[in-house]
């Protein structure tokens, strides 16, 4: 229970690190914002004219393969609220790439430098089109 009374939505120690960087880099973006007007989904760090949404995704929220862990208290309960979280997860990068975005998933665990380095290359090529 103390997990999810301490689990911050946004502003995570890896998205700050990766936002640090981007701006360090001279790249502007929005925050917690939506890509689509239609779709309520908002993507954590969002580059409108190059057409990129970046989610920094929770190990345990999103069901990292590798460290994400089971809930023992009410279990029933979380891992059907991870299985709903991934569902939506893969629609959410359906239809934005349906859109003509491009999804960057980062994991929290990996490392943000490597993460930013790719994310800034992927802008970078998509303001060049």
């Amino acid at each position: 229970m103390r997990r999810m009374q301490a689990a911050k939505p946004r502003d995570t120690a890896p998205e700050l690190v990766i936002r640090r960087r981007l701006h360090e880099m001279g790249l502007r973006y929005r925050l917690d914002a939506r890509p689509v007007r239609d779709l309520n989904r908002r993507a954590d760090i969002l580059f409108r004219a190059a057409m990129v949404a970046v989610f920094v995704d929770g190990c345990f929220w999103h069901g990292c393969p590798i460290h994400g862990t089971q809930a023992k208290a009410n279990s029933a309960f979380w891992r059907n609220k991870i299985r709903r979280n991934k569902e939506r997860d893969s629609d959410t990068t359906w239809q934005l790439r349906k859109a003509g975005w491009k999804v960057i998933r980062v994991w929290e665990h990996q490392n943000p430098r490597k993460a930013s380095d790719q994310i800034i290359r992927i802008v970078m090529a998509r303001r060049i089109q």
